[in-house]
């Protein structure tokens, strides 16, 4: 299936200079892909300058883009002063039908704001998610919202369980476990939100609900899907990240110090390079939006260029299984189920 991705070039701490390279490697991967460069010509077209003339170039444009929307800007302020952004004019390709999906590392608050105003949410949904994957014991575990709504009602969590579901078991093709994060697996822990969104989830036969998740159990392959709201879900996916960092870190220190390491050279390298890139936050970079009628990926707005070339490869693989279609098909046939089996 050929896929088209718009990429913001402008957002993001690196710019133009991380993300074009990183696109030109995505298009060197993958060999059904297009992709249209969101940005100032005058900046993009000298990155571009490696693959002039050939084939890769065939299948990369540049759509231009006077401005760019900074971290700064408020994103109440962008649908009326941003329209000529690198991220309007990204999301508005997949508004219009011109590419499948869209990644940005820029504002997010303002892609956010954009991105409900122009592809709007799925009906049967009240608020777009952003979902993270993490690396797990067996598989990885999608984690949703991890920061775009901070305070939830129980409905809210049983829309992003069902949203979660979704993604989870199109890209992995096996059924997901689907789990609420909590301060403890006994039922009558946790905020009046969260036990009445358990209450709704063992009444939905549609989703296979595993029951509370904590949190030190996310890394141990307890569900494919857990839900949260966006505050603890955000501090979840940093401090991951983080610890994640400094393990990395650590290894590397005992793999220059230790005289085991030394002697066993090869062996100890490779062994240290397979755990540090099952480890490796870049890896994992890419945080879907999923609510919207259309695929937007927000990627962190410090992720290196290998980290944004997995962002795009996160877009591709949501626009190759057409994620925010199959999520309105379930909501859709959950609704039609008028609460018999769900809610």
């Amino acid at each position: 299936m050929a896929k088209h991705i718009a990429v913001d070039a402008m957002g993001g701490e690196g710019g133009a200079k991380l993300v074009v390279p990183a696109a030109l490697q995505a298009l060197q991967r993958s060999q059904d892909l297009t992709i249209t460069l969101v940005g100032d010509r005058q900046q993009i077209e000298p990155l571009l300058s490696p693959v002039s003339g050939s084939v890769l170039s065939d299948r990369c444009r540049i759509l231009h883009a006077d401005a760019a929307i900074s971290d700064e800007d408020l994103p109440r302020n962008v649908l009326r002063s941003g329209q000529d952004s690198s991220l309007y004019k990204a999301v508005e390709l997949v508004q219009s039908g011109q590419v499948n999906a869209m990644v940005s590392a820029g504002n997010t608050g303002a892609l956010l704001m954009i991105g409900r105003h122009l592809l709007k949410t799925i009906s049967g949904i009240q608020k777009p998610a952003i979902v993270a994957s993490i690396p797990g014991a067996d598989r990885q575990t999608y984690l949703l919202d991890v920061g775009a709504n901070p305070e939830v009602q129980a409905q809210h969590l049983f829309e992003f369980a069902v949203m979660g579901s979704v993604l989870s078991e199109s890209l992995s093709g096996k059924p997901a476990r689907v789990g609420l994060l909590n301060i403890g697996s006994e039922q009558f822990k946790g905020t009046d939100e969260v036990r009445e969104a358990a209450e709704m989830l063992e009444n939905c036969s549609a989703l296979n609900y595993v029951g509370f998740i904590e949190a030190n159990a996310l890394f141990e392959g307890a569900a494919d899907v857990v839900v949260c709201d966006g505050f603890v879900g955000n501090v979840t996916i940093k401090s991951s990240a983080g610890v994640a960092k400094v393990l990395k870190e650590f290894l590397a220190e005992e793999m220059k110090s230790s005289a085991l390491a030394r002697l066993s050279g090869r062996i100890s390298g490779s062994l240290f390079t397979r755990l540090a890139d099952r480890i490796n936050p870049q890896r994992f970079n890419g945080a879907s939006l999923l609510g919207l009628q259309g695929s937007i990926v927000k990627s962190h707005g410090n992720a290196t260029e290998e980290g944004f070339y997995y962002a795009i490869t996160q877009a591709e693989r949501e626009a190759e299984h057409r994620v925010p279609q199959l999520i309105a098909e379930k909501v859709a046939a959950i609704m039609s189920a008028n609460g018999a089996n769900c809610g």
